[in-house]
Formats: structure tokens, C-alpha cells, sequence
């Protein structure tokens, strides 16, 4: 079917006048918006659905979520036959994220399936949370983390509070493909719909502080000076309540961006990833001494931690290194109290710094990795579940989780544990920048870096696609002067020994069209093409040593300048 043919679809009387108005226009004037607007469907992932807002198959609106809920109520009758079907709805501070919410509600609801829907923006790791403490059948969100103001989606949970994964996701996707715009079902039953407020945060927030913090005489709590930004995102209604509750007593907020927005209007992209996103946060914290800066993500499951470095001046670091800092920390304290017994485990994934291996080794746990996401975390733990015990997890795009009580990346139990850290390295001299180092010079440097090369519309696609063609074909044979040893490719689920040519089939993780390169000194390079953005990815990962606090500064900018070289030998 041709870009014309599917649009003149959307003509049809299945849709509202103002949809059809702008379709018959955008025909009449042969704009090129139509093209990219219906040249393909908002493709349904195994997660859920990211995408620009607007009208057409290639755009998030009223039709293609109702499409999508349509059929996840579907498989929901058909999974839970006989049942009162229960699932959660929350959703982020984007543009009409509160309308889709009730749109995808009244599908459910017209469907006889019971909604508890929150009433006001809520970050998405309570959703995850809720969907287990209120034992529903499923749980939605409608978000698009950290893109650009012009995007939402909608991402499913399972009933044990994790993203779906196989076989549940590519049974949904089935169902949602099967279904016609006609079919959905949008005239909601509101006697259906249970309303959630500010009771459902308490009860999250406890278990947060439960789960998360060890030191129950709360050393330097109350002498922490702690800056925090939700970057007008959804943590304005958690984390300074959780702070407060946990006991932590100087806390200074960047008012003008815990102000709710789906512009974002006071940063370029509201990532925590990206130090110009906690700029005002940084600002705040030279005038106030701060000693740690946190912010998050507008949905406010990932967060972005900056600390004063050995020059003290504020400084972002990566998620790898914020991960590894809370990790060897909640290993030394399950350590000290006796509940390491060889029967638990961390969970990474596979683009994640492999430093988490040796903290795994140093503390006598098992690191399980997994694809890109947080879902496959979840997959870990429900997995083991009765076998082995989770402690806790994360991925260096700056998500963290501690504890199984939510199954997603969690900001809210991150945050009160990086600051009852800050706050025990506060009380006994240090900052957490100089506890970084003292792990490094036992396990070693990672520096990392993420090299993300944009090509936007269905050339872009293309682009990318004959970039990974060209990767896996011709990898390189070695990287800043050291012969690449090992490729793996979880797209044929192989990993290539170069030096012998042996090659072993990897079928522990499910395929994945990502590539990675091992080389003799250590350096990694994994290149994988974003899921939810026209973008692929270029993670760096280089290794070094250092035996005092004093050649660190040094040994980085080491690690740094092979950054440059590497980036030459891809052509990047």
C-alpha cells in the first residue's frame, strides 16, 4: 500500500473531523509531512511505543494508542480469563500525556477492565511499584523519557511490575498489528476508573527508605547540602518529600524547574545525562556549598548525580561510575551485615561498564547481564526468583535500582541512597569523588564515553542500518593500536575468538542487533542503533590503573586522548 493510500485511510468517518481536515490538506497541498506522517506505522516495540506527537500511522495520537490498547486488552482477556482485570496508568509532564492517559483508560475501561489511573503526573518507577503493591494484571505509562518535547509514548508493565518481555511482548505486538483503528472500543465506562493520589506516594516512599538506606543512626544527614532539579519533570512530586521523610535536613531546590513543563523550557534537553541539564542545579550549589547535585529525568526513573571533584568544583559523573559507587557500596554493607552467602546476584547489561564484573568477584556475588534496558533487570529477577537474591542493578544510561520492590530503574531509592553516601563520606572526611578513586585503584580505571552519531527520517534509517551492515562485515582489526580480540554479535548470537577463529554461540541473551569488540588491552567497544531515537550509539569503555589519589587526574586524561584515536580508527 502506498503513503497515499494509507492516508486517505484516515478520511474515513473511524476518524474526527479535525484528523481528517488535516489529512485531505496535507493531500491537496502534497505536503511533506504526509510522507513522513504514514510512510510506515509508529512501530509498536517490545516495550511499548515512543514517537512525535501528531496525526497519522508514523505519529503518537488518539488512534494509534487507542490501537495499541486495544490490543493489549485483547491479550489481557485472553491471559486472565474470568478475572476482574485490574491495570495502572500513570503518566510523565509531556504534552498531552493527562488526555492520552484517559484516552487509554477508556479503551481499557470499554473493554471491562478495571483502570487505577493517577490523578496527576507520577514518575514511572511508582508505576512499576503500584502495579505490584496493588496486585494489578498490567501497567501503563505515557512517557518518552528524556526526548525532545515533541515526543510521547506509552511503555507496558506485567503484573510483576517489570516491562514486558518474551513471550508476553511479542504476543501483544500480534494483537495490537491484528487490530483495525475501526476496532477500537473508545467509550470509556468511568465507573471503572479508580482514582490515585498522594496516599499511593506515601506508601512508595516508605518502602524507598526502607529498601535503600543502611545507616539507621543516619551518619551526616543532617550536615549533606543537598541541590535538587526534577528538570521540570514528574520527581517533583517524590523526591523532596523523600529527602525530608528520610531525615535529611539541607535541601535546596531549583525552584524554576521544579515547575512542571512538557516544554522544558528552561534547558535545551531535559537528560540528565547531559551536564547542561543540571547547569542551574550547579549554579545553585556554588551559592549555597552544595556538596551533592542531583536531577532527573521528566518521567524520574534515571538520575544525574554531580559531586565536587578533587579541585572541588561540581562535576556530572556517568552513569557507570554513579552505579559503581552506589554498588560497592550496598555490596560492603550487605558484607558487614552478614548477608552475602554466595547466592545473590547484581544485574548489568551488555553495553554497561564491565567494572561491575570485578565488584561481582571483589564481594563474592554473581553479575548477570542483559540486554539494553531495564527490563531484562526485571526478566533477571523474576527469573531467579526463590533462587538467587537480587541486590541491586544498573545500566550506564544513568539508571539504578536497589532492591526488587520496584522493577524498573528507580530515582526516588537512588537518590536517598547516593546521598546517605554522600553523607557517610562527608562525615569521615572524604567526598564521593574521592571514594570513586579509592575503588578504582583496587579494581581499576573505566573511563567511558558515548559517541551518538543522529540521521533523522527513513534516510536515516537506512543510514544506520548500512552502518551496522558495515560493522558487522568488516570489523576492524584493531582499535588505538591494539588488535581487537573478540567480537561478539547478539544479532547472530556469536562471539568470534580472532586469534584462534573459534566461534561459540552465544543463546544466554536474546537477539539483539548489537556488536561489540574486545581488544588486548582491554578497551570495548559496543555499537548498537537506538531503539527509541534515529540515532546509533557508540559506547567506549578503556581501562587503566592508578595507585593514588594524586596521578588520577592524569591517568584520565591518558584514557581520554585514546578516546580520540579510537574514534579515528571507526571513522567517527
Amino acid at each position: 500500500m502506498t503513503t497515499l493510500e494509507k492516508a486517505k485511510l484516515w478520511l474515513s468517518d473511524t476518524f474526527d473531523a479535525e484528523t481528517k481536515a488535516t489529512v485531505q490538506n496535507w493531500i491537496d497541498t502534497n505536503s511533506p509531512e504526509l510522507e513522513d506522517s504514514f510512510y510506515r506505522e509508529l512501530e509498536f516495540g517490545t516495550g511499548g511505543m515512543r514517537g512525535v506527537m501528531g496525526v497519522g500511522t508514523n505519529r503518537l495520537n488518539k488512534y494509534t494508542l487507542g490501537q495499541a490498547t486495544q490490543g493489549l486488552a485483547n491479550y489481557l482477556i485472553q491471559q486472565f480469563p474470568g478475572e476482574m482485570i485490574k491495570v495502572a496508568i500513570a503518566y510523565d509532564v509531556r504534552n498531552n500525556s493527562k488526555e492520552f492517559g484517559k484516552v487509554v483508560a477508556d479503551v481499557l475501561t470499554a473493554n471491562g477492565i478495571k483502570v487505577l489511573l493517577f490523578k496527576e503526573h507520577r514518575p514511572t518507577p511508582e508505576l512499576s511499584f503500584t502495579v505490584r503493591d496493588k496486585k494489578c494484571n498490567a501497567g501503563i505509562v505515557l512517557t518518552a523519557s528524556h526526548n525532545p518535547p515533541e515526543y510521547n509514548g506509552y511503555k507496558v508493565y506485567w503484573n510483576d511490575g517489570a516491562q514486558i518481555v518474551p513471550p508476553n511482548d511479542e504476543n501483544i505486538i500480534k494483537e495490537v498489528y491484528a487490530t483495525k483503528f475501526e476496532d477500537v472500543k473508545f467509550n470509556g465506562n468511568d465507573d471503572l476508573i479508580e482514582w490515585v493520589g498522594e496516599e499511593q506516594d506515601d506508601v512508595y516512599i516508605d518502602r524507598c527508605i526502607a529498601e535503600s538506606l543502611y545507616q539507621k543512626d543516619k551518619i551526616g544527614y543532617e550536615n549533606l547540602n543537598i541541590v535538587f532539579t526534577s528538570i521540570h519533570g514528574t520527581t517533583y512530586t517524590t523526591i523532596p518529600k523523600a529527602l525530608e521523610k528520610a531525615g535529611f535536613k539541607k535541601i535546596d531546590l531549583v525552584k524554576e524547574q521544579m515547575i512542571p513543563s512538557g516544554n522544558f523550557p528552561t534547558v535545551e534537553s531535559p537528560n540528565p545525562e547531559e551536564p547542561k541539564a543540571l547547569q542551574m542545579a550547579v549554579d545553585l550549589a556554588n551559592v549555597v556549598n552544595g556538596d551533592i547535585v542531583i536531577g532527573c529525568d521528566p518521567d524520574g526513573d534515571r538520575l544525574g548525580i554531580a559531586v565536587r571533584n578533587l579541585d572541588g568544583e561540581i562535576q556530572l559523573l556517568n552513569g557507570n561510575q554513579t552505579n559503581m559507587i552506589m554498588t560497592d557500596y550496598v555490596l560492603n554493607q550487605w558484607k558487614n551485615l552478614g548477608k552475602i552467602t554466595g547466592k545473590e546476584f547484581i544485574g548489568s547489561t551488555i553495553v554497561t561498564s564491565d567494572v561491575f564484573f570485578d565488584l561481582a568477584k571483589k564481594y563474592g556475588v554473581d553479575c548477570k547481564v542483559g540486554l539494553t534496558g531495564f527490563k531484562w533487570i526485571g526478566k533477571m529477577i523474576h527469573d531467579f526468583e526463590g533462587k538467587e537474591k537480587f541486590i541491586c542493578g544498573g545500566e550506564e544510561s544513568f539508571g539504578f535500582m536497589t532492591g526488587d520492590f520496584v522493577r524498573d530503574k528507580d530515582s526516588c531509592g537512588s537518590i536517598l541512597l547516593a546521598c546517605e553516601i554522600a553523607a557517610w563520606c562527608k562525615a569521615n572526611g572524604k567526598t564521593m569523588y574521592q571514594y570513586m578513586i579509592d575503588i578504582y585503584k583496587n579494581v581499576g580505571v573505566y573511563q567511558e564515553a558515548l559517541v551518538n552519531v543522529v540521521r533523522k527520517g527513513r534516510t536515516g534509517a537506512e543510514e544506520i542500518n548500512q552502518m551496522m551492515v558495515d560493522f558487522r562485515n568488516n570489523p576492524p582489526k584493531s582499535l588505538a593500536g591494539s588488535l581487537v580480540t573478540e567480537v561478539k554479535d547478539f544479532q547472530e548470537q556469536t562471539c568470534l575468538d580472532v586469534i584462534s577463529g573459534e566461534k561459540k554461540v552465544m543463546n544466554d541473551i536474546p537477539k539483539s542487533n548489537v556488536l561489540i569488540y574486545y581488544t588486548e588491552d582491554g578497551t570495548k567497544i559496543c555499537i548498537r542503533p537506538s531503539g527509541t531515537e534515529p540515532k546509533i550509539k557508540f559506547y567506549f569503555s578503556v581501562k587503566g590503573s592508578v595507585a593514588n589519589e594524586s596521578d588520577y587526574k592524569a591517568e584520565v586524561a591518558r584514557l581520554e586522548k585514546k578516546f580520540d584515536i579510537v574514534k579515528q580508527d571507526l571513522k567517527l
